[in-house]
């Protein structure tokens, strides 16, 4: 079993929610976090004075799932989080060793 963990700029979600869904996701953790990358946050104005933003808002989407199905859900994410900026985030995949559904005590894949 593998979890997939992107993290990508809030106003893709609804894209990459839709294109999830579309392949077969069943459920995924959604949290809201901040942070940087290469583009090393930004500067902004505010009532005249110039300030640092160096935490950007994120969207992090973590999806558990079989090893076969990882790579499709790769990239199902890369299509639709893409805008061909700096910033569009990246995907990690682990593996994971065991998922247990706490209502049912199933383990493995079918406690996916």
């Amino acid at each position: 079993m593998k979890k997939i963990e992107a993290i990508i700029k809030p106003h893709k979600f609804d894209e990459v929610q839709e294109a999830l869904r579309t392949a077969g996701v069943h459920g995924m953790t959604v949290t809201e976090v901040k942070g940087f990358g290469r583009q090393r946050g930004h500067t902004e104005i505010y009532r005249g004075s110039e300030y640092t933003v160096d935490f950007l808002p994120k969207t992090k989407i973590e999806v558990l799932t079989s090893d076969e199905q990882a790579s499709s859900i790769v990239e199902t994410i890369v299509k639709a989080a893409s805008t061909g900026k700096v910033g569009d985030g990246k995907i990690s995949v682990y593996n994971v060793e065991e998922v247990v559904r706490i209502r049912t005590s199933e383990r493995g894949v079918e406690a996916l």
